[in-house]
């Protein structure tokens, strides 16, 4: 894709799943790309602000920003508790709310940047046993929309990539909370029009796209990713 080559991306949540297909992904279109991950040799933790003000100045400046880390545990609502909220927020809210606050004061001050936030089709159309994690990836949306028009002037552009359901470790996780992973893996394979999860590799070339120069003039869209499960449009 167009203008990725020599580009410096930061990916957050780099080391597995969707982070590590869109790392090897941009490095092949010739990416430096440094990795923000608590399972990384750049170890970070994105929910410590101090954090990640400091990895972030040791970067240097940045051209694309990707916001991927995430965590998730199906529990219904009423079975959850506030500690339980503030894990799920910190890390799929607050964590992206860090990196942004971090690396668009650099993007603005040289005119350009991409930043591609990786929310979910839960924070779109919500999801049983997720409540905290929709309201989370609906808040990226939400947060995606206000600093595109924020920072539409200023040659910084931010968009939104929403997978469905992907065969990561989190999801397999996931479904171990539900209590009958193979049953529900059978129900989730049977809503995809497309008849199959979605694998990492899946996700990557829509982040590419919006982090390229194809998408100069896209700024607070949001595109699903999930093999037909949600339509809209």
């Amino acid at each position: 894709m167009r203008g990725l080559k020599g580009k410096t991306a930061i990916v957050t949540g780099g080391a597995a799943g969707i982070g590590a297909a869109t790392v090897a992904r941009l490095r092949e279109e010739g990416a430096n790309v440094v990795v923000f991950d608590l399972n990384a040799e750049k170890k970070v933790d994105i929910t410590d602000y101090e954090a990640v003000k400091k990895a972030v100045a040791e970067v240097g400046p940045v051209d694309i920003l990707v916001n991927n880390a995430g965590w998730d545990m199906f529990k219904p609502f009423l079975k959850t508790d506030p500690a339980f909220w503030q894990k799920i927020i910190s890390i799929n809210l607050i964590g992206a709310m860090n990196m942004l606050h971090c690396v668009l004061p650099g993007m603005v001050e040289r005119g350009r940047g991409k930043v591609v936030s990786v929310a979910s089709d839960a924070g779109r159309v919500g999801s049983s046993g997720e409540a905290p994690y929709s309201a989370c990836k609906g808040g990226i949306i939400a947060l995606t929309k206000t600093l595109a028009r924020e920072l539409a002037g200023k040659g910084v552009r931010l968009n939104v990539v929403c997978p469905g359901l992907t065969e990561t470790n989190m999801l397999t996780e996931f479904m171990k909370g539900a209590g009958n992973p193979d049953k529900l893996a059978e129900a989730y394979r049977r809503a995809i029009p497309i008849g199959r999860l979605g694998k990492p590799d899946d996700i990557p070339g829509a982040i590419l796209f919006f982090a390229s120069d194809d998408a100069d003039f896209i700024t607070g869209q949001v595109l699903s990713v999930s093999g037909g499960l949600t339509m809209h449009g």
